[in-house]
């Protein structure tokens, strides 16, 4: 029951060759491996682990003199001194949980597995929920063959995620399964100190399967003011494998607290006839970055991807997608929405790869950006790059403010400014929004939205 992809191995410690002279370019990225090597594994994830902090320690922390991140200035999280928090810490989750999946979910508090929050009693058979550790011999080994098997392993955070593996969260659907229950992935960060967790997700969909994902990362809602601007790192990565004919739909929601770094990558390999879609929410941390990267492994893939940015303040949201269509007859389809107030800046960067062997694609693209405040920034490029000769694709992007003939109309009907403000905000975010397939997770985010006062505002 092996899934139709053929990943492509992460260099291990023997194969990789580097002179001493390339070892340790950078202190600071030296020191955060040095915290999260520190735990030691055995055998094959030890080796892989190696492997990844093998090109660690030859890389550097990316500067905005790269193209990749010219509008994403790291020089704040340098300043930081982290620490892995090793304990786990009790926590609250009971304002965390959502009814649909009450008994689907696992829960890692500052990257520590709680085995006491999580649930999957309701789970059918056919599929496996459950953290690395827990899973039997023969099960780590079929995990082996996709863990950190992802393309683009080498990037830097991507590297550093890998070699501090000591756990993770595993969710695999067996052949021809369907699973009518959405998975709760939650990801918490606690404490009092300044701590960097790197939470890991492995996801495999064999052939034929149907599973829908929630991937949450947040600190505490509901806590103090002291918690919601305690300073922490979160470095996630997410590798998703979908064989042949499956479906994965996937809602992955970023609502760190108010002087959080979030750097996240999501890794999705596609095979022949399969579907994947992701809603992506980033609300929350004071810099935050999602890689979202499409691979298709297969011919008439479809790949729907759906995101929305809300930030205020002095946020900083940055979004990087590419999608590699490999193969004919692929479809993709791509609406990121950004709503920023205040002083925040928001960034998108979007990429379509279609190369020749890729005939008979069907690509589009589109970025709309609703800048409440004069001081508002977004810098935005859509990106196709098309050598084959018999596709269609488009893309685009739109940056605007609130329109004061629309806002007249509503006052018109008896609904003051800020009411009306905030009504045309809901607007745009619901589009997204409402695509959710779970719920109560739409309730949440639409009375997030509602609540956002400060968005209103041109400070």
């Amino acid at each position: 029951m092996s899934i139709q992809i053929s990943p492509s191995p992460i260099p291990n410690s023997d194969a990789v060759s580097l002179t001493s002279s390339l070892l340790d370019r950078d202190d600071y990225l030296t020191g955060l491996l040095n915290q999260v090597s520190a735990t030691k594994t055995e055998g094959w994830l030890q080796e892989l682990r190696q492997g990844a902090a093998n090109w660690v320690r030859h890389s550097t922390i990316p500067t905005t003199r790269e193209e990749e991140w010219r509008f994403t200035d790291l020089s704040s999280l340098r300043q930081l001194q982290l620490n892995v928090e090793t304990q786990l810490i009790p926590v609250d989750i009971s304002s965390l949980t959502l009814p649909e999946a009450a008994n689907s979910r696992l829960v890692f508090v500052n990257g520590v597995y709680a085995p006491e929050l999580s649930a999957f009693a309701d789970l059918s058979p056919g599929i496996a929920v459950s953290n690395l550790t827990a899973l039997s011999v023969d099960e780590q080994e079929q995990v082996q063959q996709y863990l950190a098997q992802s393309e683009g392993a080498q990037e830097v955070f991507t590297a550093l995620n890998t070699a501090g593996i000591t756990d993770a969260a595993v969710v695999w659907v067996t052949k021809n399964i369907v699973v009518e229950t959405p998975i709760h992935l939650l990801f918490i960060s606690v404490g009092e100190t300044p701590t960097i967790s790197q939470p890991r997700c492995l996801v495999v969909a064999e052939g034929g399967s149907q599973v829908s994902l929630i991937e949450e990362y947040t600190n505490r809602r509901g806590a103090k003011s002291a918690e919601a601007e305690r300073v922490y790192l979160t470095n996630a990565v997410t590798e998703i494998w979908i064989g042949d004919n499956a479906q994965v739909s996937h809602t992955r929601v970023e609502r760190e607290g108010a002087a959080a770094f979030h750097i996240g990558k999501t890794a999705v390999a596609q095979a022949r006839d399969s579907r994947y879609t992701c809603h992506a929410i980033t609300l929350g941390g004071k810099l935050s970055r999602h890689n979202l990267e499409i691979l298709q492994t297969g011919e008439q893939t479809q790949t729907t991807l759906n995101g929305l940015t809300m930030i205020s303040g002095k946020q900083v949201a940055d979004t990087h997608s590419a999608i590699a269509l490999n193969h004919p007859h692929g479809t993709s389809k791509q609406l990121h929405k950004c709503i920023v107030g205040d002083r925040a800046h928001a960034v998108f960067n979007g990429k379509v790869f279609v190369p020749k062997p890729a005939q008979l694609t069907d690509a589009r693209q589109l970025n709309r950006n609703l800048l409440l405040s004069s001081k508002a920034r977004v810098d935005t490029k859509p990106q196709l790059e098309i050598t084959a000769d018999n596709v269609k694709c488009a893309h685009g992007a739109t940056v605007s403010q609130l329109e004061d003939d629309e806002i007249f109309y509503l006052q018109s009907r008896g609904i003051d400014e800020n009411d009306a403000r905030k009504l045309l905000i809901n607007a745009f975010a619901a589009e997204i929004i409402n695509e959710i397939p779970v719920s109560s997770l739409r309730e949440i985010l639409l009375t997030t939205v509602n609540s956002l006062k400060s968005l209103t505002l041109d400070s």
